[in-house]
């Protein structure tokens, strides 16, 4: 009688018989269906462009899984449409002896505590940051906020947004650290015995899922330079997980690093070898940054010239990060719309990409994802069109305050400001929505509508800075809109 029962488990990665035939067909479909050329693909999957064409040509064959497993998370391929199981990337462990009888499961230990620590995170993020800033030099740091930036990115005064001139890179720029290296191991629970997640996306995605979480081709970073006279930014392309798959594991790193009874963080850069493997925070071309811009909506009395401002609590049920803090409001990725190459072109600007958010954030419109397969039509989209011929009248100015990074999680942001005479603000977003995806829109007490937001004074800024759980994004953008203030509202 044969006894082998080998077949009742899942293979191990090394017996997948990996089909790159069909791996092959499968990056062709993804280029023709998203308009995508074959130097574009590369760039979001980080490969060399050479190394694609073989694989398409079939002159290349793929024998290691982790390939396969880029793929399938840089763009969304399901693991059928490779030839892999869900199972078979995510094994369910059958159960061991040690369960049979009443022992611990290291497998559902593991996960729990993730998920305790992920938890732990996302309530003590201000805190977390504030330990994290110990680690960087005082002189990095931006005002009172947990925020960090080189000097030239941070210029002396506001800069109007038109003034910024953004470059293209079309070369293959290599993400060195990725946070799947083992200094990850402290970040990522295990999926089975004896292995654990390869990606921390991949772990929230099993084990901890927010209703918004999709991966989509961003711009990526790569030089910046806003001191006067050379304000420019230079982009090239990766994807929104390339940057939560090491910004969001060095916060996990830094916050299961804390002994349960320390009541204050503390930052040790021996507890933190993640973080350390990144090195020089200001490195661009060492770690995937795809910035967000986030905007200081100002709606300014053009009779008093008084201001209130639009404040945003981010609902942890509903977003992946800086979860349950207040925000400033509109902010996301700067990412395009789709990943077809005419979008990566006609939604390469800032100020566009502000708009797509107010109308989203604020309006509760649909997002404009590039589903339709045509580039959106700024110049006849009537929010654009109206919010454009405002900016050239001199009704509504958009300034860069700078871009810096939240000490956290190393993440980027563009930190910009939008003052709106109040009759423009009300005739385009008078009916702002009170919830929207990703969190409530917060009000004064005194304010009749969600649309007249929390009066831009010291008072209320202070707080934000010093009582309130405020994203350190926001908080510098608070900071130094308040200092600016005169520039600011000044017509």
């Amino acid at each position: 009688m044969h006894d082998d029962h080998s077949w009742l488990s899942p293979r191990s990665t090394t017996e997948v018989e990996l089909n790159t035939g069909l791996l092959a067909e499968v990056l062709k479909d993804y280029r023709n269906e998203h308009g995508v050329s074959q130097a574009d693909l590369a760039q979001i999957l980080n490969m060399d462009q050479s190394y694609v064409s073989k694989i398409e040509s079939g002159r290349r064959q793929v024998r290691d899984l982790d390939t396969f497993l880029r793929v399938i998370n840089q763009l969304g391929i399901a693991p059928a449409r490779l030839g892999l199981s869900k199972e078979l990337l995510h094994p369910v462990s059958p159960p061991s002896t040690s369960t049979l009888v009443n022992e611990v499961d290291p497998v559902a230990v593991s996960q729990e505590q993730w998920c305790r620590i992920r938890r732990e995170l996302n309530s003590r993020r201000r805190e977390l940051a504030e330990a994290a800033a110990t680690l960087y030099q005082p002189e990095a740091r931006i005002g009172k906020a947990p925020f960090i930036a080189k000097r030239e990115w941070m210029p002396p005064a506001p800069v109007r947004l038109e003034n910024i001139q953004l470059g293209w890179s079309d070369g293959r720029v290599p993400i060195i650290v990725t946070g799947t290296e083992p200094e990850a191991d402290q970040a990522l629970p295990l999926r089975a015995p004896g292995r654990r997640f390869e990606r921390y996306t991949s772990a929230i995605r099993y084990l901890d899922p927010p209703s918004l979480f999709e991966n989509r081709v961003s711009y990526r970073l790569l030089d910046v330079d806003l001191s006067p006279g050379h304000e420019r930014m230079t982009f090239g392309l990766a994807t929104y997980f390339d940057k939560l798959d090491l910004s969001e594991a060095i916060a996990h790193e830094l916050a299961s690093a804390q002994a349960p009874d320390r009541t204050t963080p503390r930052a040790d850069w021996s507890e933190l070898p993640l973080r350390s493997l990144i090195g020089d925070p200001f490195d661009l071309h060492r770690r995937p940054v795809m910035p967000a811009i986030e905007t200081l909506t100002l709606r300014r009395q053009r009779n008093t010239g008084k201001a209130t401002f639009l404040l945003h609590w981010r609902d942890p049920a509903k977003v992946a990060t800086a979860a349950g803090i207040y925000g400033l409001i509109p902010a996301g990725e700067f990412q395009p719309s789709s990943v077809a190459s005419w979008d990566t072109k006609n939604d390469f600007d800032l100020w566009r990409s502000m708009v797509r958010e107010f109308s989203e954030e604020l309006l509760g419109e649909p997002e404009r994802d590039g589903s339709s397969g045509e580039p959106l039509d700024y110049d006849n989209w009537s929010l654009y069109r109206d919010l454009q011929a405002a900016r050239e009248n001199g009704r509504v100015a958009v300034y860069c305050l700078g871009i810096g990074l939240d000490t956290l999680t190393l993440t980027a942001t563009v930190l910009t400001v939008v003052v709106m005479d109040d009759d423009i603000f009300d005739e385009l977003f008078g009916d702002s929505v009170r919830v929207n995806a990703e969190g409530v829109l917060i009000t004064a007490a005194e304010s009749t509508s969600v649309s007249e937001g929390v009066p831009f004074t010291e008072e209320n800024v202070t707080r934000l800075l010093t009582r309130e759980p405020m994203a350190s994004p926001g908080a510098c953008i608070l900071d130094r809109s308040w200092r600016f203030r005169a520039q600011v509202l000044g017509r």
